[in-house]
């Protein structure tokens, strides 16, 4: 019996183990079991994100073929020592002060105005040179070129009320004083850096052929504007880069003496508060004033560059002049991505541009 008790109490004591095994084989299974399903999960999650990113990566080749694909419009003569300037602005000079000339190791003078060779200037057989230049250079240079909203004052305020005289005491540049630094040229918007642009062709209105410019004493008045758009068909929108072609854009670089005249056609106040209402957040032309030239107006008072002062100091509105648009005109082109891209200088009142347009192929 005590051989029966004790077979009974190891068959007891076997499936008291057994039980814990079974317990524990099942509680192994199951986390199996989950591992299993958790890396299974892991996979699928990864075979996911794979996913999402062969086709992140498909929709940014689709993107970049699409905009190399479209038809570009570079609105940008060249700018040189001969480009008009503004009388109210500086004068433009370069010159190189590194050229690709041998170097002289007996001259001692490095300044930056005093030109000299760099081949050899590391003791390198000669292999390396270089070249850089030295610039007379203003934000009112450029073709085109974009006037910061700092750039123009209207009874000794800027856009928004803000103390001119203050805002350029520090000639470091404007708002380096604490006032007004959202003002300069390096607060230009980013939304506008790429934007809806609208070319209204004032010139191929007016004169029924897109290649013939305007008379140089005539003002583009509201109406204009408006019959332009419509006989477009275009309608402008809230936040456009609105464009106006006056046909001059050729004279920059065939007839520059013509070009910075003491008349050239341009907007007048009329015409500039047309296109306030309309909310164009910037504008241009083909012109080296923007404005009707000479830019004054007798009534109701005497002013002087009052598009300028309406524009840009009463509305916050940018203005870009000299770009070249007749390749957009030749083409028809009403409508396109414009890409407007400042240089981004602390205290700027502007900046030189390349711009371009972009429109499908």
């Amino acid at each position: 019996m005590r051989d029966s008790g004790a077979t009974n109490q190891q068959t007891a004591v076997n499936r008291r183990d057994f039980v814990r095994a079974a317990g524990a084989l099942t509680a192994a299974l199951s986390l199996q079991g989950l591992a299993q399903t958790a890396r299974a999960d892991d996979r699928r999650s990864d075979d996911r994100r794979s996913d999402d990113r062969r086709e992140s990566s498909g929709r940014v080749e689709d993107f970049i073929r699409e905009v190399k694909g479209a038809r570009l419009f570079d609105l940008s003569p060249v700018w040189d020592e001969n480009s008009p300037i503004a009388g109210v602005n500086p004068s433009y000079s370069m010159k190189l002060n590194r050229t690709h000339g041998l170097f002289d190791p007996t001259d001692p003078d490095f300044s930056d105005d005093h030109t000299r060779g760099t081949r050899g200037q590391f003791n390198d057989g000669g292999q390396l040179s270089f070249t850089s230049e030295v610039q007379h250079f203003s934000g009112q240079h450029g073709a085109p070129s974009i006037d910061a909203i700092g750039h123009i004052g209207h009874n000794g305020f800027l856009f928004g009320h803000v103390d001119a005289a203050a805002a350029t005491s520090d000639l470091r540049g404007i708002g380096r004083s604490g006032v007004g630094a959202h003002l300069d040229i390096a607060h230009y918007p980013t939304k506008l850096l790429v934007n809806r642009g609208v070319l209204l062709d004032v010139a191929r209105f007016i004169q029924g052929d897109h290649l013939a410019p305007l008379p140089a004493d005539f003002e583009i008045t509201a109406r204009h504007l408006a019959d332009t758009a419509k006989a477009q068909r275009v309608k402008l929108e809230r936040g456009d880069t609105v464009l106006i072609r006056t046909g001059w854009g050729k004279f920059f670089s065939e007839n520059p003496t013509l070009y910075k005249g003491d008349f050239s056609p341009g907007p007048s106040v009329d015409g500039a508060q047309f296109l306030v209402k309309q909310g164009a957040a910037v504008v241009g032309n083909d012109t080296l004033t923007f404005e009707k030239r000479p830019p004054v107006i007798f009534t109701p008072t005497f002013q002087v560059f009052p598009v300028h002062m309406l524009l840009i100091a009463d509305n916050g509105i940018n203005i870009i002049e000299n770009f070249f648009l007749e390749e957009l005109a030749a083409a028809s082109v009403y409508e396109f991505l414009l890409v407007v891209p400042p240089l981004k200088i602390r205290g700027g009142s502007g900046s030189a541009l390349r711009s371009f347009a972009l429109v499908p192929d």
